[in-house]
């Protein structure tokens, strides 16, 4: 990775890239790549990442989290918020993030810009990752469990990695599978609608609901598959039956976040799964001294979210923007 920085002679500016900006600087298989590097950075000591700060502002039901990481040639932080009353009280997001992308040399920040379409496709482009090391060699199909904003990056991605002929997507509003069909009909993949168990039933399956029941059951799940465990993203939220992750093959992206607010803190709170019985984290699999998995075993992705995602996806991200002349510069820091 390496970064385009401004020369001593030209006056240094910052750039302002918003959402819509930020969309056209994504090329998906390009970030996949990149998300996977910064994985393997990590393993190899090559990337710093403190933990996930919370601060908690329990007067407005909410909380900010910060979280910084540098890779490589990159460095920044974003900072996020979760205030779940915000749509009914606000018309605002639950959730709004700001990354800023600085120069590790000098500590010039680089760009600010919107974290909050920056998370949706590093969150698509890990299960991109993940699926490509993890699901089956003759995978051919995606169940999609939501039909939210990030089914879209889900399928954008693993349709990079894998050569799909069938996605089915469930959800409990039948409108947003529609609308969910009908965006992505541009795809030359068949796309239906179906019940959670015919997702259960795909080669490949990601799940990105906020369920706090469990949706999937362990007998729906054949041999072979492979799960993107996605929505849940705070203590108490399980989309998967215990049983499924008993039997798996789990990968985390971090132990810590995801014994606390992911996919399986349910199960290690209720003592059926220990930090023993996982089998790797995704750093390990993708640099490949994680036990390997054939194609009979079930395999369960758990993403909670890294900040070396982000700050990997801030890179293509501020480079793209240089390339094609997009963002606002402004002059942030004065003499």
């Amino acid at each position: 990775m390496s970064t385009l920085k401004q020369s001593d002679q030209e006056e240094r500016s910052t750039i302002m890239i918003g959402a819509d900006e930020l969309a056209d600087c994504i090329d998906m298989a390009s970030l996949i790549d990149a998300i996977e590097e910064a994985f393997e950075a990590y393993e190899k000591g090559d990337a710093t990442m403190p933990p996930k700060t919370y601060v908690d502002i329990k007067e407005h039901n909410g909380d900010f989290r910060a979280m910084p990481a540098a890779v490589g040639d990159s460095a920044g932080v974003k900072w996020v918020n979760v205030h779940p009353d915000n749509p009914q009280k606000f018309d605002l997001p639950t959730v709004m993030g700001v990354v800023v992308y600085s120069d590790p040399e000098t500590a010039y920040p680089l760009a600010i810009m919107d974290g909050t379409k920056l998370t949706r496709f590093r969150t698509g482009a890990v299960a991109g990752v993940a699926s490509r090391h993890l699901a089956p060699s003759d995978a051919s199909s995606l169940g999609l469990l939501g039909a939210g904003q990030q089914a879209h990056t889900q399928l954008d991605a693993i349709s990079n990695v894998i050569d799909l002929d069938r996605v089915v997507i469930s959800d409990l509003d039948d409108d947003a599978i529609t609308e969910f069909i009908t965006a992505e009909s541009h795809r030359t993949v068949d796309i239906v609608s179906g019940s959670p168990q015919d997702v259960a039933n795909c080669d490949v399956i990601s799940t990105t609901t906020p369920s706090r029941e469990p949706i999937l059951k362990r007998e729906w799940i054949k041999d072979g598959a492979h799960i993107n465990a996605i929505g849940a993203d705070a203590e108490g939220k399980q989309e998967l039956e215990s049983d499924i992750l008993a039997d798996a093959n789990v990968i985390v992206d971090d132990w810590e976040q995801c014994s606390h607010s992911g996919e399986i803190n349910v199960p290690v709170a209720e003592g059926v799964l220990s930090e023993e019985d996982v089998h790797g984290d995704l750093s390990s699999v993708v640099t490949g001294s994680a036990p390997t998995s054939d194609d009979t075993d079930i395999t369960v992705f758990d993403s909670t979210g890294l900040a070396i995602q982000d700050i990997a996806t801030a890179e293509l991200v501020y480079e793209s923007a240089s390339e094609q002349g997009l963002g606002t510069s402004i002059k942030l820091i004065g003499a």
